[in-house]
């Protein structure tokens, strides 16, 4: 999958579908419908749903609920629901099924009581966190951006006293180390947080409050830097976006201009 277009105004159902390579993520599902209508149905995962056009109506546990822009929907599993458009142009959703372990099953009559939540900062990171799993290459940016969302939901779910976490600069230094000493291969966040020790949403936490960006911004960096120095050195494109790290050569380019404001071939040739 490399990346979702927005179905055109005519078409009236549409989908696109793929698994991720991202851990705790099974499915992503992206969705266009007009005059769908799901029967009652359940998940044996969470549903993390946000709605970028229309509405819908449903119910759940047999009460009734909607889903509108401004709010992000999780649903528990093993309960039943269903779904329809709410309005007569139907709805354009963006989907995120979430493996079960992520959430606590205490939690999940919380999740009935209140699936819907008003919550602006949660939306966004929802809808960065599927511009990232359009990517194979931004897979650690995605784990990155599913930890603090997962960690945001739970508070949402079962509110907690606030607690201080202890200064951790050094964890932040071996997380540097680490992602410096891989910059070609990289490291997914579920492996740094083993190989350091620390809870995964920590560890971004510190390691952002310490170098001022978060950890898939800093490896993008390095590689980027990476990539400069083999154009420079004269490396065909294609050699450069694997020697520095990139899943190809289109993301090297992404990338690359986003940094630089340049494509990857008119930096080598200035």
């Amino acid at each position: 999958m490399t990346g979702w277009r927005r179905p055109a105004p005519t078409a009236r159902n549409v989908v696109t579908a793929w698994r991720p390579a991202v851990d705790g993520v099974t499915e992503v599902f992206h969705a266009r419908f007009v005059d769908h209508a799901y029967p009652s149905h359940t998940h044996d995962s969470w549903t993390l749903l946000i709605v970028d056009d229309g509405a819908i109506s449903y119910d759940l546990d047999r009460h009734e609920h909607s889903v509108v822009g401004s709010t992000v929907t999780l649903l528990p599993p093993d309960v039943p629901h269903d779904g329809r458009p709410g309005t007569q142009r139907g709805f354009f959703k963006r989907v995120a099924y979430l493996d079960r372990h992520l959430f606590d099953d205490g939690l999940i009559d919380a999740a009935v009581d209140r699936p819907s939540l008003h919550d602006p900062a949660l939306r966004q990171r929802v809808g960065q966190l599927h511009r990232a799993l359009a990517h194979p290459a931004d897979a650690l940016e995605a784990e990155s951006r599913l930890a603090f969302i997962t960690e945001r939901l739970r508070r949402h779910l079962r509110p907690a006293p606030n607690t201080v976490q202890p200064p951790a600069e050094g964890l932040a230094v071996q997380l540097r180390e680490l992602l410096d000493a891989r910059v070609v291969e990289g490291v997914t966040l579920a492996e740094a947080a083993t190989l350091l020790r620390a809870h995964p949403t920590h560890l971004v936490r510190t390691f952002t409050r310490r170098y001022g960006l978060p950890p898939h911004r800093y490896l993008t960096g390095r590689r980027i830097e990476a990539a400069r120095n083999l154009l420079l050195s004269g490396a065909p494109l294609a050699e450069t976006a694997v020697r520095a790290g990139f899943y190809d050569q289109a993301h090297l380019a992404r990338h690359f201009r986003r940094y630089l404001g340049v494509t990857p071939a008119r930096y080598r040739q200035a």
